[in-house]
């Protein structure tokens, strides 16, 4: 199996079957190719939709939301009440605990390093938040006009 002995022509001859090896490197690329999607590991992300043209700008956020703002420092703050650094992951676990639904906008300003925002998110998830959103910036344009600002004043 392994080699062949001819008594032939030349006397012996050594021959390595490639067969068993070939099938011994398939089953190990299987292997590894089931083993890599279990390794796989991340944040889901949900994106909200574009907005349209004639959209208005987003309502601001009622009393049931909690929204956690990050500043330059970082400086963190909960529905704009400011919180001490240290203990932010605290606070949270103060605020939701009696809440059922544990959901949390993190809102950070535009001179942010994203080593900051992931912090607001660690702290988040570390005090049993299970769904972080991301508010996003504020675009100019259309999607930000209000509709008592796009009306044309009358003469």
């Amino acid at each position: 199996m392994g080699m062949g002995v001819g008594g032939g022509k030349g006397g012996a001859m050594n021959e390595i079957n490639m067969t068993p090896m070939i099938d011994v490197l398939l089953v190990l690329l299987i292997i590894f190719m089931v083993v890599q999607q279990g390794l796989q590991r991340g944040v889901s992300v949900q994106i909200p939709p574009p907005p349209e043209e004639n959209q208005t700008a987003q309502t601001p956020p009622d009393d049931q939301q909690i929204v956690l703002s990050v500043s330059p420092g970082p400086k963190f703050a909960i529905n704009q009440q400011p919180v001490e650094n240290a203990a932010l992951e605290g606070r949270l676990r103060e605020v939701f605990a009696p809440r059922p639904r544990k959901v949390i906008f993190v809102q950070g300003a535009e001179d942010l390093s994203y080593k900051e925002v992931i912090r607001a998110v660690d702290a988040s998830r570390a005090a049993g938040i299970t769904i972080v959103g991301l508010v996003p910036r504020a675009t100019v344009g259309p999607a930000t006009v209000t509709p008592a600002a796009a009306a044309p004043a009358a003469p």
